[in-house]
């Protein structure tokens, strides 16, 4: 069924998308299938906004990753140049300077 819901929407071409815990919950093939898709709406230029406690999903999804704590912005990361651990410390708060 999810499957069928990411599939009609996608189909309008959204400018914007705001997918939070796109997968959870989600089978290996279904998970793939929604990922892919929003691989692909990115890749048409779709503006992709992902919300999600998987740190693999976000790893796997994003160009930039920006760590929430206590309802502020932290820290805006590239998934290429970060860790888990330096991510795992800025969303407890913790300092990297």
């Amino acid at each position: 069924q999810q499957r069928l819901i990411v599939a009609r929407e996608f189909s309008r071409q959204p400018r914007l998308i705001i997918a939070s815990q796109p997968t959870r919950g989600l089978d290996i093939g279904a998970t793939e299938y929604v990922r892919g898709k929003l691989v692909e709406m990115r890749d048409r230029d779709s503006a992709v906004l992902l919300v999600s406690a998987d740190l693999d999903e976000i790893w796997a999804l994003s160009d930039r990753i920006a760590v929430i704590y206590e309802g502020r912005i932290v820290a805006i990361k590239d998934p290429n140049e970060t860790s888990e651990q330096e991510l795992g410390l800025l969303m407890t708060g913790g300092n990297l300077g």
